[in-house]
């Protein structure tokens, strides 16, 4: 083999090279807007947690706030309301499971679903488990809580199903005070 059969074999090997690099670099670039797309928006990233002030709410009220798209109940309850909550026994209810995020893996207990040890502060997606409407509150229903008026499921004062085709009880999401007014979701 001559000197200029190596040079050529050399100049074809880089031309093979050069040719599939920038192939690879090629396709990276036409893939990555596709892969990228899919990642959350700004405007979703900034709802991934909220503080809300809760100093306004008073006791037997609620408020409702919006994060990640959905309604939040936040529920101040009363003595009547928390007593009427534990004082339900387990194999009354629908759905045995505490649905709390907080709390996986627990019973559906009053005190496994409020967000202090004492039962005042209740935090639910403000989501029926049926088809997904919006329940009323302010004690709405059979039971005092909340009540859909799309399909007719009841929830106690503790967002637990007890009538109706819902097949769960409200979700609770991850939620912390950071103070005494203040609470974050997420």
């Amino acid at each position: 083999m001559s000197h200029a059969d190596d040079t050529a074999g050399n100049r074809r090997d880089f031309l093979y090279y050069a040719t599939a690099g920038a192939g690879v670099v090629a396709a990276g670039a036409a893939v990555w807007p596709l892969v990228d797309q899919m990642n959350p928006s700004e405007d979703v990233k900034a709802l991934a947690a909220i503080e809300v002030d809760i100093s306004g709410v008073a006791e037997g009220t609620q408020l409702t706030v919006k994060w990640r798209g959905k309604p939040v109940f936040i529920r101040h309850r009363t003595a009547d309301e928390i007593a009427a909550a534990r004082a339900v026994e387990l194999s009354d209810l629908v759905d045995v499971n505490s649905e709390n995020d907080n709390l996986p893996g627990t019973d559906a207990s009053d005190a496994n679903r409020a967000l202090d040890k004492e039962g005042v502060w209740l935090v639910m997606m403000g989501v029926c488990t049926h088809l997904g409407c919006v329940p009323l509150g302010d004690g709405a229903g059979e039971f005092g809580g909340w009540f859909c008026p799309c399909h007719g499921s009841q929830y106690d004062t503790s967002g637990r199903i007890r009538k109706g085709p819902a097949p769960k009880n409200l979700q609770v999401p991850i939620a912390a005070f950071t103070t005494e007014t203040t609470l974050k979701l997420g």
